[in-house]
């Protein structure tokens, strides 16, 4: 049997970025012979890869890339925040957001498939997982092309901006992609409110009346009539549209001003823009730490 150096050792891990002793097993098992092992090693980080891949992925990062007239938000997911802060899973973010940029994909499959380093996208994505041992997926991606302007804004790369706006200040793209980071708004304008969260909105004010006027009837107060309530109900949606759609919001760095204010005073226009906050909507795995460590003692005792 050939003899396996360090030096052998290092030469695999260099080609394949796997854990030490998952090259020299490799290189082991191939008799030393450098191609065999290689080989070797994709295959069973592919298999890690596939178990991986069942894993819930809610923690990860939203990253931004801008080049000229075209950008893109993007976000990546992984199993822990620990591995979100892996320099390899950061580049393969930013990598992929450079990717959607440049090739303009059509969805996150055409992603995958795109080219990287001399493998495509899903390759590389798949040998990362083999190397951490951690599930990995692309989940969205947004991309822009204007004739305008596009401003960015990652805050911890868990809250991911992209605003394409128009005016000479290009302060002002930024100031408004630090605004969508803080404030949330859904839409532009309050017409553009989705019809759901409108209903949704509705529909808890009529909730809260009925229980004010339960409240009232158990003290003996009077009813109030459906005319008041009609309009108690639509002042309440009004609030909510103004609260949520961004030109009607306060502008963080001057209360004292909408954002449309601000905008019209530095002769800017947005024109649309998009927000990534990471794991929004995924369900988490809600871990039983009890039962997990009483599962391991009763396994020790088998």
């Amino acid at each position: 049997m050939a003899a396996i150096t360090a030096a052998m050792v290092g030469e695999l891990r260099g080609k394949t970025d796997a854990p030490m002793m998952e090259c020299k097993k490799a290189l082991t098992e191939a008799e030393g012979d450098m191609a065999r092992a290689e080989e070797i090693l994709r295959v069973k980080l592919g298999g890690k890869a596939s178990k991986a891949s069942s894993r819930i992925t809610a923690e990860g990062v939203v990253v931004a890339y801008i080049a000229g007239n075209a950008g893109a938000v993007l976000e990546i997911n992984s199993e822990t925040d620990f591995v979100a802060k892996n320099d390899d899973f950061m580049k393969l973010a930013n990598d992929a957001a450079q990717l959607v940029t440049e090739h303009n994909p059509a969805d996150v499959a055409a992603l995958l498939a795109l080219p990287l380093d001399g493998k495509t996208l899903d390759e590389v994505r798949a040998a990362l997982i083999g190397k951490i041992g951690e599930n990995m997926s692309i989940r969205r991606f947004q991309r822009f092309e204007t004739t305008g302007k596009l401003a960015s804004y990652i805050h911890s790369n868990r809250i991911g901006v992209i605003v394409e706006f128009d005016g000479a200040d290009e302060q002002v793209g930024k100031d408004v992609a630090m605004h969508i980071a803080a404030m949330k708004p859904v839409s532009l304008s309050a017409d553009q409110v989705p019809a759901e969260l409108i209903e949704k909105e509705r529909s808890v004010a009529a909730l809260k009346a009925q229980e004010d006027a339960d409240q009232a009837a158990a003290a003996g107060k009077p009813a109030q009539s459906p005319e008041i309530l009609a309009k108690r109900l639509e002042g309440s949606v009004q609030k909510y549209l103004k609260e949520v759609s961004l030109l009607n919001q306060p502008f963080v760095k001057n209360d004292k001003q909408s954002i449309e204010q601000m905008l019209k005073a530095a002769g800017a226009t947005v024109k649309s823009f998009a927000m990534f906050v990471v794991g929004e909507g995924i369900e988490k795995k809600q871990d039983d730490f009890a039962a997990e460590v009483a599962a391991q003692i009763a396994a020790s005792k088998q």
